[in-house]
């Protein structure tokens, strides 16, 4: 006997999801919506120094060349893709729970950050992002002319 986990919602909140696709406005699914172009969403954490913001995000199994980060507009968006052989699924698997396909994650970023410095790497499965934070301007003394 197989034991079957009971998800009672799962199948009202696909009809929800594919409901919202078949409405979507022409050209909505391109990068405006992560719910058309996301096969799975990476779990992350996001933490803040007196420097920097520091984002990590779990991506197990994604090659470094896969993955795309770029900033505009104050906006960081991270996407990529996670590979899967098609052999791998005909050889005797009886459940697959592993999520493979793309993903697509965006961050509204405060002023302070300093688009120009961020950094990423990719360290065993966990994508690590720094964006430094902008130097503070320091207050300056005006001398008054006579």
């Amino acid at each position: 006997m197989t034991l079957v986990r009971y998800e009672p919602w799962n199948l009202l909140n696909q009809f929800r999801r594919d409901m919202d696709r078949f409405y979507e406005a022409p050209g909505e699914g391109d990068e405006t919506s992560s719910i058309a172009t996301s096969d799975w969403i990476p779990a992350v954490d996001i933490r803040e120094t007196d420097t920097a913001f520091e984002i990590h995000a779990d991506i197990p199994g994604v090659d470094p060349k896969d993955i795309d980060v770029h900033m505009e507009n104050g906006i960081l968006t991270i996407k990529g893709e996670r590979q899967s052989e098609s052999k791998e699924e005909h050889e005797g698997y009886k459940r697959i729970e592993r999520s493979r396909g793309s993903f697509y994650r965006r961050f509204s970023l405060p002023d302070t950050a300093d688009a120009d410095k961020i950094t990423a790497k990719s360290n065993h499965g966990v994508l690590e992002i720094t964006i430094p934070k902008q130097e503070k301007v320091q207050p300056r003394k005006i001398s008054v002319e006579s």
